[in-house]
């Protein structure tokens, strides 16, 4: 199969002109070998049963043999042969000036511990699913850096293609490369749901070859799923295993730090206007899954159960739309939070620049809730522009001011095309956006 150029290519262009490493992570199977091997004159794949014993006798008595192959080079799982870190690390050392030459891949079920952490030598760079623009649901014709960065740029008539019947398919999907090279969709949806009962049985204890009960693993990732795109409490997802099973609270703690480190759920900070308020820090985390077809798989749904059940659909598409977020944010050195408060405001996603710039996104699925999101989505903007003026009533003690947004968008699922309403929010359709 043909490559597909991935988003992450332009982060690792940018990367690989300040290092000679790279450490690519991320959730098993979005595609982290495919990637860098297309950019690599020389692969070693350490689970080549071929060629494994003989690679692993060179990496534990000479690891710098391989260093002496045609560059750039790829070393593919990596972790079965840790003394490679250190040979790379020395060499990156050795000769500051070399660029963009190693490369190092691997599961994210096998955590190593080297001796030396590669800081300033082997830059680390995180993976994600496929976006939507990269499968090819979203034609890509709305970029999201463009708006926050040209005042002049134009979206309006720009047109979906893509029906809530394909965004079904696609959250139960998930963006796997591997359903690329698939022809049969029913076979599409057997991907996600092998990664899933592998992460409960087998890569949860794997990881740190710590034994844990893959029953509260799949107990733990179905309450997540239940909770999907929320701000839920982990004192009511603990309680949901509970319900089914004794297990003290600090145990699923640490299975969710495991989840976590596998790549598979991600907990979303909150946002504050201002830098140095701890409002971020005491405010609740929105819980996502690093690609929803995961949840999907814990909850046994597919595609059609959507069309009785839109409201669970609108938190799948909200987590679908935050995957493809944080992915344009890694590629424009951005972050991705969320806003919600006592007073009522709230932004499903806010997407903040390295300057301070940042946009307010509310995610919906049907145009019918567009009205509402704009207003409320005015109504922060008015909140923040009151809050400067009478900050600055008392000359004599100003008190600090915030900025006010660069954009106001509306990312819809089934809006059939993109447009600026009269208050200046942008309405993007999911099936046009990119980053």
């Amino acid at each position: 199969m043909d490559y597909v150029r991935r988003l992450i290519d332009d982060v690792l262009d940018k990367k690989m002109r300040a290092f000679n490493a790279a450490n690519i992570v991320g959730p098993k199977g979005c595609g982290k070998t495919r990637t860098a091997s297309e950019r690599c004159k020389t692969v070693i794949e350490f689970q080549d049963e071929e060629k494994r014993d003989g690679y692993l006798a060179v990496a534990e008595t000479s690891p710098n043999l391989f260093l002496k192959n045609e560059k750039p080079i790829l070393f593919d799982e990596w972790q079965d042969a840790p003394k490679i870190w250190g040979g790379i690390r020395k060499d990156c050392d050795d000769r500051p000036e070399a660029t963009g030459e190693y490369y190092l891949t691997g599961s994210s079920s096998k955590k190593v511990q080297t001796p030396h952490t590669g800081t300033g030598r082997i830059t680390e760079i995180e993976m994600f699913p496929m976006t939507l623009f990269e499968t090819g649901e979203s034609n890509g014709s709305v970029s999201l850096n463009q708006i926050l960065e040209n005042a002049e740029y134009d979206i309006d008539g720009c047109k979906s293609e893509t029906s809530l019947e394909d965004l079904f398919f696609a959250v139960c999907r998930g963006g796997w490369p591997r359903c690329l090279a698939l022809s049969e969709k029913s076979a599409k949806l057997e991907i996600a749901r092998d990664y899933y009962r592998q992460i409960y049985t087998k890569d949860i204890s794997a990881v740190d070859g710590v034994k844990r009960n893959p029953e509260w693993a799949r107990t733990l990732l179905w309450s997540y799923a239940r909770n999907m795109a929320t701000t839920a409490k982990k004192t009511g997802i603990y309680a949901d295993v509970n319900a089914y099973y004794t297990v003290t609270d600090n145990t699923l703690a640490s299975y969710i730090d495991v989840l976590e480190a596998l790549y598979v759920i991600r907990d979303i900070d909150a946002w504050t206007p201002q830098v140095r308020s701890k409002t971020a820090i005491r405010a609740a985390k929105k819980h996502i899954f690093l690609d929803p077809s995961i949840g999907l798989a814990a909850l046994g749904i597919e595609p059609n159960y959507f069309i009785n059940d839109l409201d669970l659909f609108g938190h799948v598409f909200e987590n679908l739309v935050i995957r493809d977020l944080l992915v344009y944010a890694s590629n424009h050195n951005a972050r991705l939070m969320h806003y919600t408060d006592d007073t009522g405001l709230e932004a499903d996603a806010v997407y903040q620049l390295a300057d301070g710039r940042y946009a307010l996104i509310e995610i919906k699925v049907g145009a019918g809730k567009i009205p509402d999101a704009e207003k409320s989505l005015l109504k922060f903007k008015k909140v923040i522009r009151e809050h400067n003026e009478n900050a600055v009533r008392d000359s004599a003690h100003p008190k600090p001011q915030y900025r006010e947004p660069a954009a106001l968008i509306i990312i819809c699922a089934n809006a059939p095309m993109a447009y600026t309403t009269e208050n200046n929010v942008k309405i993007i359709p999911i099936g046009c956006l990119r980053d």
